[in-house]
């Protein structure tokens, strides 16, 4: 029995429809997960974690909300009911490659959109005082905000039963309320001047698609390969040096050098990236788990930039805009209706592009004695991962050590391996170029 009638879907959920490949492929598949790892220092008692987890479930009800697409689509909330906690012992002596190896495993297991709660975990310990903890949840439930947001409360009901008390976690508005908010037209007049931008800035626009090795039509087998990477720490210096003097973000940075490589690879001034924002909206849906991430296009017309810190300058500019103009995807596709034409090619896909800094807490912390900090450097590769519903997508951030991580994950019916790992290397090596002298020539 549910606890709800029938609500509206987000927009973000929408949109997420017009990807449907029914309940084996795409975003209501079993592979369009997320995952997140720990690794945890203290000692671990499984059955008052299996509690904190499930209680989690109660607090956040999209954990257990299920998402019908008949007609046009609605969702329902259902009682809470108990996540599947399964615990490994973890043997070798490579303890960080175990510990990849695991969540790999992980993120490979299917993950059928029906199977409530839209959450899992997995515990894999080496000892008594050294465990991993894998968090996977449905990536149309949750989004990486998400996540941080359920290892923070997952840590506070575990000091609390292990008789500590840390301070009350704070209130929690639902995901539907969210969605009240959004379908009862959120942003008023405001809407109506983002709509325009987004008609003037995207006018004769298409997202820049990338040509792929096989084509859609020969109906080969699709996974989702994650190929892991890092970029030196110098590099990262170099970035980070460009972000202060050019007033920037590491995204900005990072955004306008991939806009060159997409140029010269593409031949074409005018580039369009997608991108992703968090799309929260007002600051009080920021305790709120749900599927919140935003499809936004980044459009930077390379015409005329001699140097790389031109391009910085347009791309910062387009950034600030694009910012101050978000909008659910949906809406602006109405207004730019030609936008997303490459995918319906049969030798061509869209390869999205994000650069992921949490603005929250959830990185590190402790649940009383037990102490925990986010795996970030993950470097063993996968053929079988999270599903990108399609194309393929670069994710960078910089790590707190000071390098570039990052994971290029392509769909293994359109890209080949070579060319993925081809891409990150011809990538990181104009990153270098570009990085070396903002004021050197470009050329196109």
């Amino acid at each position: 029995m549910s606890v709800t009638g029938l609500l509206p879907l987000s927009w973000n959920q929408g949109f997420l429809r017009a990807w449907d490949q029914g309940d084996e492929t795409g975003p209501f598949g079993p592979r369009y997960i997320i995952i997140c790892g720990y690794r945890l220092t203290g000692p671990v008692d499984p059955a008052v974690l299996q509690e904190t987890l499930d209680e989690v479930v109660v607090r956040h009800e999209a954990l257990r909300t299920e998402i019908v697409r008949d007609g046009d689509g609605h969702q329902v909330v259902h009682p809470p009911c108990r996540v599947r906690l399964t615990v490994r012992d973890l043997p070798g002596d490579d303890r960080d490659r175990r510990a990849e190896e695991l969540l790999n495993d992980a993120e490979a297991e299917p993950f059928p959109i029906k199977e409530l709660p839209l959450i899992r975990a997995v515990l894999g310990r080496f000892d008594d005082e050294d465990a991993v903890l894998g968090l996977v949840a449905h990536h149309t439930a949750v989004d990486e905000w998400s996540i941080r947001l359920i290892m923070r409360d997952v840590a506070h009901g575990y000091a609390v039963r292990t008789g500590h008390r840390p301070p009350p976690l704070p209130p929690v508005p639902q995901y539907r309320d969210y969605v009240d908010w959004e379908r009862t037209g959120a942003g008023g007049d405001d809407n109506e001047r983002a709509l325009a931008y987004w008609r003037d800035k995207l006018a004769g626009a298409q997202v820049l698609g990338t040509g792929t090795d096989h084509l859609r039509s020969a109906g080969l087998t699709k996974t989702t390969a994650w190929r892991r990477f890092s970029l030196p720490g110098t590099l990262t210096g170099a970035v980070r040096d460009i972000v202060k003097e050019t007033r920037s973000s590491p995204f900005m940075v990072l955004l306008a050098a991939y806009a060159v490589y997409l140029s010269r690879r593409e031949g074409t001034t005018d580039v369009v990236v997608p991108s992703f924002s968090s799309g929260r909206g007002p600051a009080r849906f920021h305790e709120t788990v749900g599927s919140f991430f935003n499809y936004l296009p980044f459009r930077v017309n390379l015409e005329g930039c001699r140097t790389f810190r031109d391009v910085i300058t347009r791309t910062r500019l387009t950034c600030v805009e694009a910012y101050a103009n978000d909008l659910p995807f949906g809406q602006i596709l109405g207004v730019a209706p030609e936008l997303m034409t490459p995918v319906t090619r049969d030798d061509c896909a869209v390869v999205a592009f994000q650069v992921f800094r949490s603005p929250l807490g959830g990185e590190q912390g402790s649940a009383g004695a037990l102490q925990y900090s986010v795996i970030r450097r993950r470097r063993v590769s996968q053929w079988d991962g999270g599903d990108v519903p399609d194309g393929a997508m670069w994710h960078l951030e910089i790590d707190s050590v000071g390098e570039i991580v990052g994971s290029f994950a392509f769909n293994t019916n359109l890209y080949g391996e070579q060319t993925a790992d081809r891409m990150i290397e011809e990538f990181g090596d104009l990153l270098k170029r570009l990085t070396a002298d903002l004021n050197a020539p470009l050329e196109f």
